[in-house]
């Protein structure tokens, strides 16, 4: 019989009933500003009231998230994020949840402070109600809301700063915006809001007087009582470079072209210049860019030396230039030059990318005078003007840049470049565009950009609570990136002079090491490679800004637009019992009951194969204690 069931193997139906709740995602805000805003204990309460409902309970799958800067699964909630970021609640949920309908109840003050605009991150088909945290009774508060300044400023010359400030509340009222280095107040104005005009931005040119890394702080205060008085002032950094050179015009001969170069160049008053003819160079070691005018071979001695001193060259050529001896004492071009003379006109290059540049109408410039002939490029270089005789364009450069082993060199092909300052004055009315072209060129030579085995990337300065990141990469001999590096760094706060040391971690093409969490104040560093003792030394600032406390009210408008984005409704913590009533009301949210039948074949039965074996067994002994067998 047991044989005849395995091999009809009949299959026997199993049929069970399982509920499937709707998933209800309940996200709470475990950022800082919820504390700043005098919410948490609001927080709390809604939160229990929804996690422990049980009406919510036996209709959804209640899945508590929290979320700051990070996005997670979790129960605790202590308000400690240093960064808002809602968007990450909807890549999180659509990753966690991705083929369910689910509702999500998200308990926030809608301050975002990073990523992206969180109204359109979330699934349009997938309701969200916002539960506003926070006050929405407008106050009276003024707000730095953005600072906008270069990292960087040359010595002497003034650097612009950028001020956005907001003001909320219902009257007229005159503000004093201020911007203070120490005890000293840089830039002062007064600054007027209404009901109607509620931002104002700020431009201010500030004077670079010091070298390194100067701290200022942007204020703005009234005689108005203020709830918030943090988001007041913004600390903000600029590190001030001395630029100054001294550039050397060597030349032979007399030519409008130096005394006009020389004025140009000197309009930057980090510029000196002297004008030296060849047998006048004693030594070089006190310039720090050389302008060749017209080389011919009495500048053998200059190239001589600085084959020594290694300095960027500006060479310009002309009428009067020996080509001859050119060839011989560079190696970008090979020049086969006629006693012809012509007149060369410029073309801009916009695909020009060593620096930054503007047309300053090179192409309505009068012509440079050259003489004709062939010129060879010997290896790469970067062209910014292009050259062209009358409406004929040539393959060959009339200002271009070359760059090798940290030697960098720029050609000009034509001389009477002083019309092109006269003209850009006729075009301009001043000499200003034309001064700051010249200045590009004297900036690049002045640079040195030779390759170092240990290369460390900072920032000069760092909010607190932001991520403070700091990269290196070395090189071996060969420049190649060595992926055995072993990279340490030591930090050092200055005021206390407590040390802590770390190792950096590889990436994919770099070392790295995180080292947020310290505190506001001035650190030195020093990064090492421990195997070849190379090492690199810097320095840092750390500002005390703190961007969840800039929040005086919650951003009811913006949670208000993500509901009605989602179809979902938004909620004020009074009203908690009303969301729950509508979730429960809301029949797309139902339980579904699942059948699950189980079809099993009886020849997986294996207590049948068993008994069947035992049953042949039996009677094999029964047959052979009978004598049968």
């Amino acid at each position: 019989m047991g044989l005849l069931l395995l091999l009809i193997n009949p299959r026997l139906i199993q049929k069970s009933f399982e509920t499937i709740k709707m998933p209800l995602p309940i996200v709470v805000d475990n950022s800082s500003s919820i504390d700043a805003l005098n919410s948490k204990e609001t927080v709390q309460k809604v939160y229990q009231e929804l996690v422990s409902n049980a009406k919510l309970k036996e209709k959804f799958d209640i899945q508590p998230y929290r979320f700051s800067n990070e996005f997670e699964a979790s129960e605790e909630i202590d308000f400690k994020g240093n960064q808002t970021r809602l968007d990450l609640v909807a890549s999180g949920l659509k990753n966690n949840l991705k083929n369910s309908n689910h509702p999500t109840i998200v308990l926030t003050d809608g301050n975002q402070t990073q990523g992206n605009d969180y109204v359109y991150s979330f699934d349009e088909n997938k309701k969200v109600f916002p539960v506003v945290i926070g006050d929405t009774t407008a106050v009276f508060d003024l707000k730095i809301s953005q600072l906008n300044v270069n990292k960087y400023a040359f010595l002497k010359n003034k650097f612009p700063v950028e001020v956005f400030l907001n003001y909320s509340g219902n009257k007229n009222v005159t503000a004093n915006f201020s911007i203070s280095q120490g005890n000293t107040i840089v830039s002062r104005q007064s600054v007027s809001f209404s009901p109607n005009q509620r931002a104002q931005i700020i431009s201010v040119l500030l004077p670079a007087e010091k070298i390194g890394v100067q701290v200022f702080k942007a204020s703005i205060t009234s005689s108005e009582t203020e709830k918030n008085t943090y988001n007041n002032s913004k600390n903000f950094a600029v590190e001030v470079i001395d630029q100054k050179s001294e550039v050397a015009i060597i030349s032979s001969i007399n030519h409008p072209d130096i005394g006009a170069l020389k004025r140009s160049i000197e309009t930057n008053q980090q510029r000196k210049v002297t004008v030296l003819k060849p047998n006048q160079v004693q030594s070089l070691q006190d310039f720090n860019v050389l302008l060749l005018y017209q080389p011919t071979a009495e500048f053998k001695s200059v190239f001589d030396k600085n084959k020594v001193a290694n300095l960027n060259a500006w060479i310009i050529t002309g009428v009067n230039t020996d080509y001859a001896f050119l060839n011989q004492t560079q190696e970008v071009f090979e020049f086969k030059m006629i006693q012809q003379r012509e007149d060369y006109l410029a073309t801009f290059s916009s695909q020009f990318n060593l620096f930054a540049t503007d047309n300053i109408g090179f192409e309505n410039f009068p012509p440079l005078q050259n003489v004709f002939g062939n010129m060879t490029a010997k290896r790469t270089f970067e062209t910014l003007l292009g050259s062209r005789i009358r409406n004929v364009d040539l393959d060959t450069p009339l200002l271009a840049y070359d760059e090798n082993s940290g030697v960098r060199t720029a050609f000009l092909f034509g001389e009477n470049i002083w019309k092109w300052r006269l003209q850009s004055h006729v075009d301009h009315q001043n000499f200003e565009k034309f001064d700051i072209f010249i200045d590009k060129t004297i900036q690049f030579l002045a640079s040195n950009n030779a390759r170092k085995s240990l290369m460390v990337t900072h920032e000069n300065f760092y909010n607190s609570g932001d991520a403070i990141e700091i990269n290196a990469q070395f090189f071996n001999k060969n420049y190649e990136f060595d992926e055995n590096a072993r990279l340490s760094i030591t930090v050092k706060n200055k005021a206390s002079n407590q040390t802590k040391s770390y190792d950096l971690l590889k990436a994919t093409n770099s070392y790295k090491v995180n080292l947020d969490g310290l505190a506001a104040g001035n650190y030195s560093f020093t990064v090492t490679e421990n195997n070849s003792k190379t090492s690199y030394s810097g320095f840092f600032e750390v500002l005390d800004f703190e961007i969840e406390k800039q929040f005086v009210n919650p951003d009811f408008a913006k949670l208000n637009q993500l509901a009605i984005q989602t179809n979902g409704a938004v909620f004020l913590p009074s009203q908690t019992e009303t969301l729950i009533e509508s979730l429960m009301q809301n029949e797309e949210y139902n339980a579904v009951q699942k059948e699950i039948v189980k079809k099993t074949p009886i020849i997986d039965w294996v207590w049948l194969l068993v008994l069947i074996s035992i049953a042949l067994a039996s009677e094999w002994f029964i047959r052979k204690y009978n004598g049968l067998l």
